[in-house]
């Protein structure tokens, strides 16, 4: 029942024999066991026939009663307690609702794991956040790329003082560093396209269903991160290093364009308004590079690694 319910909540259209063979059951245990979701508060629609199948209708009223594993409970509460420190704008007091009825239900032994986990866990100090995000934002979003339903917004790019409205496809969101980004096809430019979440205001589904493109990368959080590396700024970062581009990607932990210029050198390239980010990013290789430029750059991994030879007491 558990494994039933696990897929069908997927909201996803199960033909009847492909679910049958994943729970390895009868087509009869499996109209016994639908039936008796049903009998418990969940709303699951049947299409008969010999192409027929199932699926759980979504937003039909109440919520009806949620089986959780071990350890998906204790992912949830331990969710919770990270939204109620206020990442997001507008969970804090649902999320302390939320986790306190999730405890509340929890068997005492899942309690102490929960317990051990807080004791022995210190939380980042809050300064450190990124810019807040809308809840309520966040949550169409997730759930327009989810269904693959268009999307529209109000967008203010980097640099502009006023937005412009957005028509888009959207296809996941990420969370990278200490901010939220949605990346989509944009429609009206023709392109994929990565959008601040804290940018966006008034999302808007428009109903229409769209089929999924092939995003040009290997997955969203690169893509991500490769639009954040060609970004325009103040400085143009370029290095030559001693060491495969492979090498130096995981290196760099996917930051910047890595480009091979043979089997055992590549270069680095970024953009970047400040000289902080390159420096920390510099010393992270472990391999020769040389500073190709900007001369910036030169001088203050100078002035870092001089300092931190100080430290050493040399």
């Amino acid at each position: 029942m558990l494994r039933l319910l696990s897929l069908l909540q997927t909201h996803r259209y199960w033909p009847g024999a492909e679910l049958a063979d994943r729970l390895e059951v009868s087509a009869r245990t499996l109209r016994r066991d639908i039936e008796r979701l049903r009998d418990l508060g969940y709303d699951v629609d049947a299409v008969r026939g010999v192409a027929g199948g199932y699926q759980l209708r979504a937003g039909s009223g109440s919520m009806p009663p949620l089986l959780l594993e071990d350890e998906e409970a204790v992912a949830v509460a331990v969710g919770l307690r990270s939204s109620a420190a206020g990442s997001v704008s507008g969970m804090e007091e649902t999320s302390v609702q939320a986790l306190t009825k999730v405890v509340a239900m929890m068997p005492p032994r899942l309690r102490r794991r929960l317990d051990a986990l807080r004791e022995a866990t210190d939380p980042a100090p809050g300064p450190g956040r990124g810019p807040v995000v809308d809840a309520g934002v966040l949550t169409t979003l997730a759930q327009t790329a989810r269904d693959a339903e268009g999307l529209s917004f109000d967008y203010t790019a980097r640099g502009e003082q006023e937005p412009t409205r957005r028509r888009v496809e959207p296809h996941r969101l990420v969370a990278l560093g200490r901010r939220w980004y949605l990346v989509a096809w944009d429609r009206d430019r023709a392109d994929w396209r990565s959008f601040r979440v804290d940018r966006v205001g008034d999302p808007t589904p428009t109903g229409l269903r769209f089929r999924p493109r092939d995003l040009p990368a290997q997955d969203a959080t690169t893509f991500v991160r490769r639009g954040i590396s060609r970004m325009p700024g103040r400085y143009a970062v370029r290095l030559r290093v001693a060491a495969s581009a492979e090498d130096v990607r995981r290196m760099l932990w996917g930051n910047g364009e890595v480009t091979a210029v043979g089997e055992s050198a590549c270069v680095v390239e970024l953009g970047s308004d400040r000289l902080e980010w390159p420096v920390m990013l510099a010393a992270a290789l472990d391999a020769e590079y040389v500073v190709e430029s900007p001369p910036e750059l030169a001088a203050a991994l100078r002035a870092t690694a001089e300092r931190m030879v100080r430290a050493t007491g040399a």
